[in-house]
Order: C-alpha cells, then structure tokens, then sequence
C-alpha cells in the first residue's frame, strides 16, 4: 500500500463545488482538436481518465478566447465563439455520468504563437517583443485591443458556464498574454498596465473581474501561473507570491495551480516541463510557499509520476490537488487502481516525454509505453477476452514482445514467451545504459511484472526455433526478435563500432572519438555524453542539420545542454564515407552534404549509429509452415477487427498462423513495437 494514500482519496470542495479526490490532470494540448473543437476522440481520452477514478480533469490546454490568439497551432480549442458550447455540454455529460469534475484552461497566446497560420493576423503583446521559440515579433496592444480581449476572455467564460464546465482556469503561466504584461521581461510599456508591479498586474485583474460578472460569484475560476520564471529579468520567486496575494485578496480566484519556469525558449521548455534526467517533483517548493500566503487551494503539475510522491505532497501541505497528467497519459486507471489495492498493476510515467515532443512537431500526443492512450475509440485499455482458448508463442522479450504475450494472455490464451537472453527488456536494457535515460528500464519492469502475474511461461536464456516452436503446437506465433545495429554502408565500415558495443561495455574507447549519427535520435547524443564523462574528447558528426534533430522539444534541450558543458564538438551536415587504420590510430574521412567537400579526422575509436536490421531468420524459417504465409492483412488492422485467418469456423484449417512486429520488421522505436503487439493481439 502507498503511504498516505488516504491523503489522495479525500474530497476537495471549493466553494460548492465538491471534487471526488485529490488527484487531477492539468488543462494540455494533446493535439486530439479538430474544427477547434473537443470531438469524440478528444473527449473519449478524457473519458478514460473519469473511468478511472481522476477527481478532476482538466482539457483544453491553451484555449483561445479570441481570433488573434489562433486555436490551429498544436490542434487547440477556440472559445471564441458559441458553436463550441455544445461540444462542451457533449463532453460535461460524458465525464460527469463517471463521477469526475470537467475543467478547460482560457487563454491568450499573445506572442507565443504563429502569425503564418489561421487568420493571419500578427500577434500581440505587452510589448513589441519578439518570442525566441514561436519565433513572432509581436505588435504591441493599444487599449482598444485590450478592452476587446477582456471582452472576448468574459464572453468565453460564458460559454464554459453554459457548457456545463464545473469551473475554468486562466493561462498565466509559460509565457501566455496574461503574463507577458506581468513579467518585466516582455513587458516594457510605460504607461499604465508597465513599469511597477501594480501596473504591470492591472490586466490580468481587469480580465479576471470581467469573467467574474460573466460567470457570478458561485463558478469556480483558477489560475495557472508560474512560482518563479527562472529567467534573468523575468518574475522572481517574490514577485510571483506578490501576484498570487494581490489576486487572492481581490477575490478574482478561487485556486491557483503552480508551476515552475516558462518557455520563452527551448531550454525552457525542457525545464518547464521536465524530463527523466530531473528529479520526481523538482519544483513543489514554489506552491509550497504560495499555499502559505493564500488561502484558496493549490495545485500543482511537474514531474509527478507516481502516487508516492503525489500522496506526500497532498499529505505534508505543500498542496491540495497533486495533477499527474502525464502519469494518467502512461495510466488512465491509476486512482482506480489505487482504490483497490493494485497499486502493482499500475504503469508508471517513465519521464521519456514522447508526448509532449510529438506535439511540438505537429503530431498528436501519444504515450511511449500505452499505445491505447489518444485511441480509445480503436484500442482497449482493458483487454477483453477472447471467444476461444488459444495456444500461443511469443519469442522475444523485448517491449514488442511483452506487449503481445500480456495482451494474449489477458485474452485468455496459453503463452510461451521465448528470450534467448538471460533477461527481458530487449534494447531498451541498453538505451537505459545511457547517462539519465535509466527510467526507461521502468518500461519492460511493468510488462515483466504483469505476464508474469498472468502465467505466461517464460523461457529465458531459450533461442527458439521451428522444433522447439513445432513442440508447442501453437496456433499463434508472433515473432518480435528485434534488430541488431548496423555499420552503415560506408567503405571500412568494418572498422566501426556501434552504439550498442559502447553502452553494452563490449568497447570501452579511450582517447579522441569521432561518432557518427544518421539516425539523430537520442542514441548517438546518450552514446557521446557517456564517453565525454569517461574522459574522451569526442566530436558527434550527423548528416542532419544539428544533432539529436529527431529528438523533441523536452529532451533535445537537455542533450544540447550537456553535450555543450562536456566538450563534445557537434558537427552538422556530414556523411561517413570511409574508414581505416593507420598506425594504432582510425581515420575517419567524412564528406559535406551542402559542398561535397571532404575532410578527414584522426581518432582513437570510430563509433556509428545507423539504427538496426531486423533479426528476421526465424520468421522465414516459419513462413512457409504458417496458415498466412507470415503476412498481416493490414485492412483488418486498421479496421480493427480480427486477422481473416484467426476466424474459427466449421472449415478452420489446422496449423499456425504467424505474424512479425516491431524491429523484426523494420527499425523504429518503442512506441511502434508496443502499438504493433496491441493492435494486432487485441483480437487474436
């Protein structure tokens, strides 16, 4: 049992409003928008949340109030006009008929958007300041303009009111319109919302006071804000306490939910929304010392991945609601779990940000280790169990492989799981080698754990082969033996060594090391951190345009950050075209994608990553036995519905069928491996 679980499962009532527990989501931009609007899949995912027992769940991150804060970016709501009211009463109904509490976030981007999208209409500010990561300069507001968004910030609190929404938060936190005024870092006006503090407060409170006479005083209004910028002539940790009194004392809020930092930048972001390399909980001091100034409740969300941590914080006081957003993306039950003393089954946050990074390149937000989050409609959390008892073999534990033996045990059938090492995990035992990446090895623990407490028989230090598989007699064979890493193509490549020697210990280089990266994910970057602190002197060429290029905006930071404070040399736009000895020494030639011209490097050791070839020797050692040839009909996968050869029938013929997943088939990463297992073993 959690210590002080009891903490987290008492009700909270502000004002008459009465919050089943303590544990909640923070108001995000999961992507999941369409036409501005929260439609089905956005609501289904909020849904599971309320299905699992969360008190509060807040959408919606980032909801524009106006047009010249445009919802397109990241797939936003707009609240700018009353066609979303029905898709709030639609979604209200669907959280409150599970017994949870609905919130939306309100905001002005100001300048943390894009001007290039939507209207086209230039973005505003306090100032006419430009934003480092949206990259827009801003036209500073005129009072026209300001009279017009409180206007537009009031009439979308209406519509919250007469959506059925049980409350709404204010965006005054990572840099948001409300506090580009507050902070002396955006804001350099003169007259008067700039200069002192009282000025630079004065147009948070007049939006604030117009919400209040659009909702009346029994509607619950919070405040997202930030405890201290962290930024040199930004807002201290004084002057945010300052902020939050001033605002408490009016009356204009009725919670406040703190965070740490902003995101002006990429840095920021990254410290704003921290990774695995930071500590569980980095940032709790700063709602702590706010909750003693203030008597509306505090929430606060950064970096609470698990119930330990958030059920200290509720029950020491440093908080009131403890949001485990990115936790409940991992496990949408978790407080159900909890409740019912399965504590064990839940699967934790590892931190990884694979969420949060796809959403800042465009893409939807999906967890790395629970391919169902953001695809209710089409994935089961919960596995339903299947019409008839099967026998199946799974070979390989990798998360591919876990993934498909737990799913086809939970649908009830027999499960052989083949490892030829002697543990489970597959590559992420290695990526889990690398300096702070260690929490990913949290992924296989929990799959481990639970086909382990599902029976399947699990054979380790056992490389399966067709005897050994022809024994079980299985109907269902899934082969997800992984990959191996490749040397590249380059002439000499034989005189390379891979990331996986390096953080395997099977090459330990000493000296000058040249690594070269054409994959550009966090491999190379984890690789070079871990030999710059044995003492090498290393140089990271890519053929990308900087490196860890396919990294995302919570991690890349970090790996730029300490690649920097290392030494390491990084060097962009480069092919390896040849290695080879000479002496006891390598040379290295490399040659410039944008001019073609060549240089050379002369180190100790040549480390490559090139990504892995698929390990697929068994899988056509099967083929030809199998009932389908080894192929998947890729229409019954996205139909969701069961593989045509599965079908049992008067006339259903004996043998296997046989499927490939993950690196078996082609290179990609964790998510992929799990979302192949899930999808294709849900129906099995």
């Amino acid at each position: 049992m959690i210590a002080n679980a009891d903490a987290l499962l008492k009700p909270l009532t502000i004002k008459g409003l009465t919050i089943r527990n303590r544990v909640m989501s923070t108001s995000h931009a999961p992507g999941y928008g369409k036409d501005g609007k929260p439609q089905e899949r956005y609501q289904l995912y909020h849904e599971e949340k309320a299905k699992g027992g969360i008190g509060l769940t807040m959408f919606g991150g980032s909801s524009s109030v106006a047009l010249d804060s445009p919802a397109a970016p990241w797939n936003q709501i707009s609240v700018a006009d009353d066609a979303v009211v029905p898709f709030f009463r639609e979604f209200s109904d669907r959280i409150h008929r599970h017994g949870a509490k609905l919130m939306i976030q309100l905001t002005h981007m100001g300048r943390r958007t894009k001007w290039d999208t939507e209207h086209w209409f230039p973005v505003k500010s306090a100032s006419a300041t430009r934003e480092p990561a949206s990259r827009s300069i801003a036209k500073e507001l005129e009072q026209e303009e300001i009279d017009r968004i409180v206007a537009d910030f009031a009439a979308a609190a209406r519509r919250c009111k007469d959506g059925g929404l049980d409350g709404f938060e204010i965006s005054a936190a990572h840099g948001h319109l409300v506090d580009q005024f507050w902070s002396p870092n955006s804001n350099h006006r003169s007259d008067k919302y700039g200069g002192s503090l009282e000025n630079r407060m004065r147009f948070g409170i007049e939006v604030l006071t117009a919400m209040r006479e659009a909702v009346g005083d029994d509607y619950v209004i919070g405040m997202r804000m930030s405890g201290d910028e962290m930024l040199k002539g930004g807002l201290s940790h004084e002057e945010c306490i300052a902020i939050a009194s001033d605002y408490v004392g009016r009356g204009l809020v009725d919670f406040l939910n703190v965070i740490g930092g902003q995101a002006r930048d990429h840095i920021a972001h990254a410290i704003s929304l921290p990774n695995m390399s930071f500590p569980v909980a980095p940032f709790l001091s700063l709602p702590s010392a706010i909750k003693r100034e203030v008597d509306v409740p505090i929430f606060h969300a950064q970096r609470v991945t698990d119930l330990a941590t958030g059920a200290r914080a509720v029950a020491e006081g440093h908080v009131d609601m403890i949001a485990m957003t990115r936790a409940h993306i991992a496990d949408p039950h978790l407080v159900k779990k909890l409740s019912e003393g399965r504590a064990e089954d839940i699967r934790q946050c590892v931190g990884a940000g694979y969420c949060i990074d796809r959403i800042y390149v465009g893409g939807d937000a999906l967890c790395i280790q629970n391919a169902a989050t953001g695809r209710e409609s089409t994935m089961p959390h919960v596995i339903p169990k299947a019409e008839a008892k099967k026998t199946a073999v799974v070979v390989g534990g990798g998360v591919g492989g876990l993934e498909a033996a737990r799913v086809l045990a939970e649908r009830g059938h027999k499960v052989t799981l083949f490892e030829k090492t002697d543990r489970l995990g597959g590559q992420v035992n290695i990526a889990s080698k690398a300096t702070w990446r260690e929490a990913l090895s949290g992924i296989p623990r929990w799959l481990a754990g639970q086909v382990t407490k599902l029976g399947v028989d699990i054979r380790l230090e056992t490389a399966a082969d067709a005897e050994a598989i022809a024994a079980l007699s299985p109907d269902i064979v899934v082969v997800a033996t992984g990959g191996l890493p490749s040397r590249g193509e380059a002439k000499g490549y034989e005189h390379a060594v891979t990331t996986w020697d390096v953080l395997e210990g099977r090459v330990e280089p000493a000296g000058t090391v040249l690594l070269f990266d054409e994959i550009g994910g966090h491999n190379a970057a984890s690789t070079a951190e871990l030999l710059a602190k044995r003492g090498c002197l290393v140089e990271v060429a890519t053929h990308d345009r900087m490196v860890a290029e396919e990294v995302g905006t919570t991690n890349q930071p970090v790996h730029l950050r300490e690649l920097y404070k290392l030494g390491v040399i990084m060097t962009p736009n480069m092919e390896l075209i040849e290695i080879y000895p000479e002496g006891n020494r390598m040379i290295a030639a490399l040659r410039n994608t944008m001019t073609e011209a060549e240089e050379e490097r002369v180190v100790d050791t040549v480390v490559v990553d090139y990504g892995t070839q698929p390990v697929d020797d068994l899988h056509f050692a099967l083929k030809a036995g199998s009932k389908n040839k080894g192929f998947t009909d890729l229409a019954a996968i996205v139909k969701g519905e069961p593989q045509p050869y599965e079908l049992n029938g008067a006339g259903a013929a004996p043998g296997y069928t046989l499927y490939r997943i993950g690196d078996a088939v082609a290179g990609r990463n964790i998510h992929a491996a799990i979302y192949d297992a899930l999808r294709l073993c849900k129906d099995l």
